[in-house]
């Protein structure tokens, strides 16, 4: 036997011995550094066998093997007989009172965003509106091109979009690609959706404005639709959204995509239309744009713009929300603060 086989065994024996007087868990990380740690003779050892001969290094190794082995062996047993103790001494000290009631469950609410979306679904659905889900990733032609906004055309400076590594696709300014895929869907037949889904912009955030936000659009195509239609549908979406006093105006505006545009402004429901901080002294709140369906976007989409007719109207969800339960920042809704999300 050489020197060193016989101080690993003496190290094995001597470690056996102190962990058998180990009897808690700080104890036990002491010893477990002294002779399982990076300094100890095990480990140490490991780290000389290039030193030895080709004779002693096989012998070494295997002696410095079966002292770690034994030693890792007793050390997950104490651990686990610790633990055990730990365990039933919490059980001696610690009482519990079965008598005393449980924890109460809480019960998870809809976000408010949700909650407006579900209450534009139910009013949209009893116009005979069906929704039409479209990807928030859109091609470069189907957020610009195809809604009469080719390339350089300086109106596509108003949506800041955030383009990909490929410069063909970009996240999606606006809900309205969705007019695209859904006429290229239901052609040559009518038809009335709404298109909801998040819309990303790199603007700056304040109190009205978000990076993300949420939209939805109104898309209806058929013979001889006007723009009584539109005023119509918006009138009594806004009456259901926000009560039978709700007043709305239509002002002149312009987008690329329809033409005649208007923008859609409800009355001020904080001041009532007489003038306040809200409404910058206006008396009216802007709600979103619409219009009538351009001719050259009703073409991209496969309809005869001398057959059919539409209107289309963007919406923001978000602004709807802030209005809706009076909140006076739009960062709220992203804040994941349940102080907040718990009032709804």
């Amino acid at each position: 036997m050489t020197e060193i086989e016989k101080l690993l065994q003496e190290e094995q024996q001597k470690g056996l011995a102190s962990l058998e007087a180990v009897t808690d868990a700080e104890t036990l990380d002491a010893w477990k550094q002294n002779y399982l740690g990076k300094s100890s003779l095990v480990m140490t050892t490991f780290g000389k066998m290039g030193s030895f001969s080709k004779e002693e290094r096989p012998l070494v190794g295997r002696a410095v093997n079966t002292v770690k082995v034994a030693l890792e062996s007793a050390l997950a047993g104490k651990e686990e007989t610790i633990r055990q103790e730990s365990l039933l001494k919490g059980i001696e000290k610690e009482t519990l009172d079965v008598t005393l009631p449980g924890y109460p469950i809480k019960r998870g609410r809809l976000h408010p965003i949700n909650l407006s979306l579900r209450e534009i679904y139910r009013i949209f659905g009893d116009m005979g509106f069906q929704v039409y889900s479209s990807p928030e990733v859109e091609t470069d032609d189907m957020n610009f091109t195809f809604l009469n906004i080719p390339p350089y055309h300086p109106a596509r400076d108003m949506w800041d979009t955030f383009y990909t590594e490929d410069e063909s696709v970009v996240l999606r300014t606006h809900t309205s690609p969705g007019q695209i895929r859904s006429m290229r869907e239901y052609y040559p037949n009518p038809l009335r959706v709404i298109l909801p889904g998040a819309c990303m912009r790199y603007e700056q955030q304040d109190q009205s404005h978000e990076i993300e936000f949420m939209q939805f659009e109104l898309l209806v195509v058929d013979k001889n639709i006007t723009f009584a239609d539109l005023k119509g549908t918006m009138d009594d979406f806004t009456k259901r959204m926000f009560g039978p006093d709700a007043r709305t105006r239509l002002r002149p505006s312009h987008f690329p995509f329809t033409e005649p545009s208007a923008e859609l402004d409800m009355a001020c429901i904080f001041c009532g239309g007489e003038g306040c901080g809200v409404c910058h002294g206006t008396g009216w709140l802007e709600l979103g744009g619409c219009g009538m369906v351009h001719p050259r976007v009703l073409q991209y989409g496969g309809y005869d713009p001398e057959v059919y007719s539409g209107f289309a109207a963007g919406v923001g969800i978000d602004r709807t929300t802030l209005l809706r339960y009076h909140i006076d920042d739009i960062r709220y809704l992203r804040a994941n603060d349940i102080r907040f999300l718990e009032q709804f």
